[in-house]
């Protein structure tokens, strides 16, 4: 089992997920954040911060959104760490307002 980023982080990229990741699993690109599921620890701290409702377990995500599993799994390979909160992108409010939040 393993946490998954899903579409809602694209074009926002908030990362008040990644403050609270005790195992610093996350990565990121110029889209969205992804997890590491080699690194993450199934702890879930990164869901109740996600100020869109982006982020599941694998056991609960919703059957549309299941190939974010391995779209994580191979972007994490091969993107920076991100270990500190940054910047939301540009727009990342408007988009959260769109997605309903």
């Amino acid at each position: 089992m393993t946490t998954i980023v899903t579409d809602n982080c694209k074009n926002c990229r908030f990362t008040d997920c990644v403050s609270v990741c005790p195992v610093a699993c996350f990565h990121y690109d110029d889209e969205m954040l992804y997890i590491d599921p080699e690194v993450c620890i199934d702890c879930s701290a990164c869901i109740p911060e996600c100020p869109v409702q982006a982020i599941y377990e694998d056991d609960d995500i919703p059957e549309d959104q299941e190939h974010w599993i391995e779209i994580n799994a191979e972007k994490a390979a091969a993107l920076p760490v991100i270990e500190e909160q940054m910047e939301p992108l540009p727009g990342a409010e408007e988009r959260k307002t769109e997605l309903g939040f």
